[in-house]
């Protein structure tokens, strides 16, 4: 029985490097790679061996006979991928690793941040050369978007991180952390004291709406959303109120914004065995949240959440999705193969077929009056065809004014000037992610990215690179790929800094390891080591052994550094 590829893919191709018949697809070598929602795998040629199961760092691969439920649709949606994407699985060229001439000596690399770009990137460098790298991160914890951005019910999605451990405990890495480079030490400085600085730091600042009433109280960015409820320490606890809210809305339909709506109306219960912040789970046991709206601009072929991640949405157990009814939207859904409201099983509206409106046909359509009450029970509306317009309230969000649009013939977005209003106690916007300018470091403003050329960060005016400064992952590429395409975002990278090694490109340090050190150790005494952090993933870990819990976070600074000093 062939094996599939399920929902948790996390599209590094771990798989791929081990599959004996080269039947997953596509490969880092083709250009589909870092696209496409997940990884495939091809029912015709699978021989049954589980390589790709043994080596897969989330656990989502399984025998197709062995997927139960909501799973069970995975099989036809790897073995259509193939039916639209036929392949011969002839091997291409072969690829060997990349070394350094043994006169340059023992290079010392910088890698700001400790997400999954930068564990690529030192895994890679690690692999590859003999270089000391200095990892450096402004909270006191490792795992970035890993342990920050990851819905708490995607624990097998977080087990990634398992594949860092051994690049975090390498005898040549030295790890600093509660450091902020441009706060505490410069990029001149961490320069002086290395050949190569590599910026791995994401894209952390929430692109806005523009419209009136956006900073109300009540109107939150994703990034806020997220990180309370995944105990990140710059956000607060009490950043969300969920108590007077009955509907949220949120703006956008990618995959972080299904998040938020999976969250929000989830059994309380089934979190509780998750790594959920404790606050954000004593909010959600208390707040009366019935109803989630994922508001659109565009249409239904035009979402942007992934196949999988939506599948799941659908059989949220005790919630319904239905689609707000509009002639546009049940125009786009009627041609998909299924009458709307004719069921919304696991093979329900073609899933394999590529198409988004096919993700809904099945699903409810229903007239829907954003300013009555929210319907009885749990439920998801998805809204196409609606911008917000303005937010509204006494002193906190208690409206949001939307108005309808239609697409023109070359895909813009216009409005109708029909307008209505939306009662909801909390608005969250989910639209995009920036990077953020970092001190030091040429920006384009236009892209929202660190300036640079094949990850060498380069002078805009003059298109030159810094010499020895380099950016990887959502810095580099803005906010698109998931975890995985970090990879091979961080393999060009990596081999652009060699490239430069090899071409005696590389500025000389005029100050060694122990140097810096030193001056971190002055400019930040509770700067956080290796072991302060095997201390705090001891006791988060005892936490949740005493609940039944993988773990339990530790939400503050003060606390994360209180339980790294008892080692």
């Amino acid at each position: 029985m062939a094996y599939a590829i399920t929902q948790t893919c996390c599209n590094d191709a771990s798989c791929v490097s081990v599959c004996p018949v080269n039947c997953i697809h596509p490969t880092p070598d083709e250009p589909e790679f870092g696209t496409t929602d997940m990884l495939y795998i091809d029912p015709r040629a699978c021989i049954d061996c589980g390589a790709c199961a043994d080596a897969c760092p989330v656990d989502a691969v399984f025998p197709v006979d062995r997927l139960r439920g909501p799973d069970t649709v995975f099989g036809d949606l790897n073995r259509d991928w193939f039916r639209d994407h036929p392949s011969d699985h002839a091997w291409g060229a072969p690829s060997f690793p990349r070394s350094l001439p043994g006169e340059l000596g023992t290079l010392r690399i910088a890698v700001v941040g400790t997400g999954p770009s930068a564990g690529y990137t030192a895994q890679e460098l690690l692999r590859s050369t003999s270089a000391e790298i200095t990892m450096i991160d402004r909270l006191p914890v490792t795992g970035g978007l890993l342990r920050h951005g990851v819905a708490p019910d995607h624990q097998s999605t977080k087990r990634i991180v398992e594949s860092f451990a051994s690049v975090f405990h390498d005898p040549r890495l030295r790890m600093h952390l509660n450091v902020e480079i441009g706060t505490d030490v410069s990029h001149q400085e961490l320069a002086a004291h290395h050949h190569a600085v590599v910026y791995a730091v994401g894209a952390a600042a929430d692109r806005r709406l523009g419209i009136p009433g956006e900073d109300l109280p009540g109107s939150l960015p994703a990034t806020t959303f997220v990180g309370w409820y995944n105990a990140e320490p710059t956000v607060p606890a009490e950043a969300v109120e969920l108590s007077a809210a009955e509907r949220v809305v949120v703006v956008g339909n990618g995959n972080v914004a299904v998040d938020i709506a999976r969250i929000l109306l989830t059994d309380p219960d089934r979190l509780a065995a998750t790594d959920i912040a404790d606050h954000a789970l004593a909010a959600l046991r208390r707040g009366r949240v019935r109803e989630v709206v994922l508001l659109a601009r565009r249409g239904p072929e035009q979402a942007a959440w992934t196949r999988a991640e939506f599948l799941a949405l659908r059989q949220l157990p005790g919630v319904e999705v239905v689609v707000a009814d509009d002639p546009q939207v049940r125009a786009a859904i009627e041609p998909a193969g299924v009458e709307p409201g004719a069921g919304a099983g696991a093979g329900a509206g073609a899933p394999g077929s590529g198409s988004g409106a096919a993700l809904l046909a099945g699903l409810p359509l229903v007239p829907y009056d954003g300013a009555a009450a929210p319907a009885p029970g749990r439920r998801i509306v998805l809204r196409f065809l609606s911008a917000p317009v303005e937010l509204s309230g006494d002193g906190r969000v208690e409206a949001l004014t939307v108005e309808r649009t239609t697409l023109a013939a070359d895909g813009r977005v216009e409005g109708t000037g029909e307008r209505d209003v939306l009662r909801a106690g909390l608005v969250v916007r989910s639209i995009g992610h920036r990077a953020v300018p970092l001190p030091g470091l040429p920006f384009d403003e236009r892209a929202g990215t660190v300036a640079h050329r094949a990850g060498r960060v380069v002078d805009p005016a003059t298109g030159r690179p810094l010499p020895g400064t380099y950016v990887v992952g959502w810095a580099k590429r803005g906010p698109s790929g998931g975890i995985g395409a970090n990879r091979a975002c961080a393999r060009e990278t990596v081999d652009a800094l060699l490239d430069d090694a090899t071409a005696r490109a590389l500025p000389v340090p005029e100050a060694d390891r122990r140097d810096f050190e030193r001056l971190v150790r002055r400019r930040r005494p509770d700067a956080v080591g290796l072991r302060e952090l095997r201390a705090v993933d001891r006791a988060e870990r005892e936490r949740g052994e005493s609940e039944g819990r993988p773990r339990v976070k530790l939400a503050t600074v003060p606390e994360l550094l209180a339980a790294g000093r008892r080692r």
